[in-house]
Parts: structure tokens; sequence; C-alpha cells
């Protein structure tokens, strides 16, 4: 049973907790109010919905730690996690009790983080704080969370571009032969950049056409400098990719150049990393480079955008959206998903599109 009591000059409820301790709910300037209150203390505990004031007093730091620790996701999205706690997160809430985190400052710490960042960075930045307010309130720490229905202004940007098959052949002639075949995979199969550096010699099963994500390796990551091979983005990206004949007859022979146990490597030898390979070949091939009389094909197309361009061709090509997802490593939501499959007469059409489009368009390669 909740109970106000004389304090200074107002008064403060006091309530006893389950383990016979007694705590201060609030204090209030009327013997009235305190006792109001203290009601209504008495009826949350009752229906099990009060909410302890002493459990929302840690720091936000200190419950960033707790959550961490019982919080289970994968070793790239841990270090995704630290980064904006460290750099975003702490510096602003890090001292402060959970309870006294209130929407507009969360507000105006939205706000500051616009001026200086992508809205897809802040809104991935807001979710992080949200899940570990969202956290607070299940364990009871906290009523409600501050973060609840919060949206950073969205960018207008301009639409993502993609390439013609011509235009990727134009890029892909920029390149070495080893940069040009990954190129021109990625954009014959929609692979994520992780899943084709990540790519290893035995899932690439060419006498079957066809290239295997492995669930357990099958993407490279980059975390905190280091690359590990792991699983891919999502569940549904674990799938098979039927490859068009001449990209067999292309990896085949590129396979054949090296002994290397991944099927994308450096001259060297050494596994690519994305800033690396940005700087050294994309950007050069598709933005142009007039030390190298290199003319521009796409300026700012990102490596990326080859999963626009895949994408692309299918919907040209009138591929069922199941089979373009099934093919990019998505999933469809709701009953779509559950009812719609993908049968060998659909992935061969979608193959026989793709080869349509590189024989109407290829040219002999240059040799480099």
């Amino acid at each position: 049973m909740a109970w106000a009591e004389r304090r200074g000059d107002g008064y403060r409820v006091r309530y006893r907790r389950p383990n016979g301790t007694v705590g201060t709910d609030s204090t209030h300037p009327t013997k009235k109010a305190a006792q109001a209150r203290a009601n209504a203390v008495d009826t949350e505990q009752q229906q099990d919905t009060y909410v302890d004031p002493s459990g929302g007093k840690i720091t936000l730091r200190e419950w960033a730690d707790t959550w961490l620790e019982a919080h289970h996701v994968s070793a790239n999205t841990t270090a995704k996690y630290n980064t904006y706690l460290r750099v975003h997160i702490l510096p602003r809430f890090g001292d402060t009790s959970l309870n006294t985190i209130s929407r507009m400052m969360v507000k105006s710490w939205i706000k500051d983080l616009s001026q200086h960042r992508a809205s897809a960075t802040v809104t991935d930045i807001l979710a992080l704080l949200s899940m570990l307010m969202g956290e607070a309130v299940e364990e009871r720490r906290i009523a409600v969370n501050p973060c609840r229905r919060l949206r950073p202004a969205a960018d207008l940007k301009p639409e993502r571009p993609w390439a013609t098959p011509a235009q990727v052949l134009a890029i892909a002639s920029h390149l070495n032969t080893a940069e040009a075949t990954l190129v021109i995979t990625a954009a014959y199969t929609g692979m994520r950049w992780g899943e084709l550096v990540g790519l290893q010699r035995h899932n690439c099963k060419l006498d079957a056409a066809r290239i295997h994500i492995d669930p357990q390796q099958g993407a490279l990551h980059e975390i905190a400098g280091n690359l590990e091979l792991g699983a891919p983005k999502t569940p549904a990206a674990v799938r098979t990719i039927l490859l068009p004949p001449f990209l067999v007859a292309r990896l085949r022979e590129h396979l054949d150049s090296h002994d290397h146990s991944h099927v994308f490597v450096g001259a060297d030898g050494g596994l690519y990393r994305r800033s690396n390979f940005s700087r050294r070949y994309w950007r050069p091939a598709t933005d142009g480079d007039p030390r190298k009389v290199i003319a521009p094909v796409i300026p700012g197309m990102h490596f990326h955008d080859l999963r626009h361009t895949h994408k692309t061709w299918m919907i040209e090509d009138g591929v069922p959206e199941v089979a373009q997802a099934k093919r990019l490593g998505h999933r469809l939501p709701g009953i779509r998903g559950i009812y719609s499959h993908v049968s060998p007469i659909v992935e061969q059409r979608l193959v026989e599109g793709l080869q349509k489009r590189w024989e109407t368009t290829a040219q002999p390669r240059p040799e480099r």
C-alpha cells in the first residue's frame, strides 16, 4: 500500500516494493495531490503495471553495456552498434539517467544530427537509441519510449542510376580482366559486394551453372578494419543463383587463371576491400580518368547500383516479382512470400533473357 508523508515544504509518496523495502515514487506540493498519486500507485501495483522510479536512475551508458551483453547479433552489426554508441549516442546521453531522457531532448538531438548526417544514417542511429529505450520500457525501468514514432526528415535524393548492358561493358573495358569479370558477374547475378568477394571456389558450381551463397560463410565482412567470412546479410540471402552460359564460360576461364580458394582476388592474391576497389578501379572506370584517357560512363554510380541494374533488367524482361526477389536474396512479405514459388521454367527464362542481353551487346574483350 502506498501512502503520503510530510517532507520539508511538501509531501512525498512512499510505497513498499515486493521485497519489503520502501521507495519514494514522487513529491508533491499538497497532501491531496500526494494522496491522489498514492492511490494511483496502489492501482498500478494491483494491475502489475507499476514502474519503479529507481529503475530509471541508471545512466544510458550503464544500460547500453547491459543491453549489448544480452543482445545477440552478427559481429558486423555489433561493430556498427558500437560505432553509433561511441560516436553519436553516448556523447549526448551517456551520463543521462534513463528516466530523464525526454522526447524533446531526443528531437533536438535528431535535428542537430540531421545537419551533418544523411537521413538514412540518422534513422539507423535513432533506431538503435529507440531499441535501447524500448527494452528499458519492457524491463519497467521507464514508462514510455521517448523515441517512439520519431522520424528524421527524409533527404530528397535523386533516383539511383542503373546501367544498360552496353554501359556495363564500357565500365568493364576500363578494367583488368579479373576486375572486369567481377563487375560483369555483379551485373548479371545481382549479388551483393560481400557475397561476391566472399565467394569461395567450392561454392562456384560451374558444372551445374550455379553459384551457391553459403549460410555460414557466404559473405565477406569488414569489421573494424579486419576481413572476416560470415553469414550473408539475411536468411533470404542464402540462395542458389543460376548463371547464363556466357558467364559460366567466363568464370571458368577466370578460375583457371589462379588457384586461390576465393573466386575473386586481387593481383597480389589478397582479398578485395570495398574502399580500395572503389578508389583504384570502380571510380576511374565509371567517372573517367583524364590521366589514363578513360572516358566517363556513369559518373557517380556506386558498385551497389549494379544490383539496381540487375533488378531493372529483370523488370524489363517481365520476370515475376517472386523470381526477382529470390535471385536478389530478398523475401516477399505476407501471403505473397508464402504462396509464391519459382519454378525451373521461370528460372530458365530469366537466364535466357540475360544471355540474350549479353549476346546482343558483347564485344571482343581487349587483352590487358
